[in-house]
């Protein structure tokens, strides 16, 4: 199976686990596995603990930055601590900092639905890129026509759609079948990733849209709440500039 490290990705509810220290660095480790969310697409990275012994012997270890690199299928991730480091062959417990993840979980859903409301609705615009921060998000549309009094009437298409409390699934699919599905890669890096990948992990907004993603992701759009556009930016003919919160 592919990202057998990253249990995020296969779970983005996993609070908690169980790795091993196989790689001490200068101010990092590597574990045989993670539920951390390295940054990456747009969404920054977990924070949390790992803890090492039990109760209140147990050596805590502040998770302050998580990133990876090499092989995207099976990549390295650097878990960054403040203070000292644990040693090689440790066995650890990993503690998510749960309220920071789920509030990135739901703005990353909120994305992914409002672009597929963008797609199906109006077919004259496009998102081009998108950033998550912890308290709100931000996109960026190629659409020459969109003023800051027509967001009132996006805003409430893509609540409606909230309100539908669709399903979101992640899926695994082979090179192949993904190429033969349009829409899964909406950039061009993503399309270059696409055709290099051997196995793509795929988000699913049941009966709306699948596109794909490497983040972390609710499991119905009812977890989002409601989606509010709090700014407007022009920023150019083809880059206008929108930043969402949630309640």
């Amino acid at each position: 199976m592919p990202y057998d490290n990253l249990i995020c990705l296969h779970d983005s509810y996993a609070r908690e686990f169980e790795a091993k220290v196989v790689y001490v660095g200068d101010s990092y480790v590597v574990l045989d596995k993670t539920a951390f969310y390295p940054t990456g697409g747009g969404q920054p990275h977990d924070t949390g603990k790992l803890l090492v012994g039990e109760g209140e012997a147990a050596k805590v270890y502040e998770v302050v930055d998580v990133t990876k690199e090499g092989n995207e299928e099976n990549p390295t991730v650097k878990h960054f601590l403040s203070g000292e480091l644990p040693q090689i062959g440790a066995t650890v417990k990993g503690e998510i900092n749960w309220d920071r993840r789920y509030k990135l979980m739901r703005l990353h859903t909120a994305i992914h639905l409002i672009d597929a409301v963008i797609l199906r609705n109006h077919q004259e615009a496009f998102i081009t890129g998108s950033n998550i921060y912890e308290d709100r998000a931000r996109f960026d549309l190629d659409w020459p026509e969109l003023k800051r009094e027509d967001l009132q009437s996006l805003e409430d298409e893509v609540n409606e759609e909230v309100a539908k409390r669709r399903d979101v699934v992640v899926k695994f699919l082979p090179r192949e079948q993904a190429l033969s599905l349009p829409g899964l890669a909406r950039t061009r890096p993503g399309q270059e990733l696409l055709s290099q990948l051997n196995w793509v992990r795929v988000v699913e907004i049941v009966g709306l849209d699948q596109q794909m993603d490497g983040g972390t992701h609710v499991k119905n759009t009812a977890e989002i709440g409601r989606i509010k556009f709090e700014k407007f930016e022009n920023k150019g003919k083809h880059n206008k500039r929108v930043e969402i919160t949630l309640s």
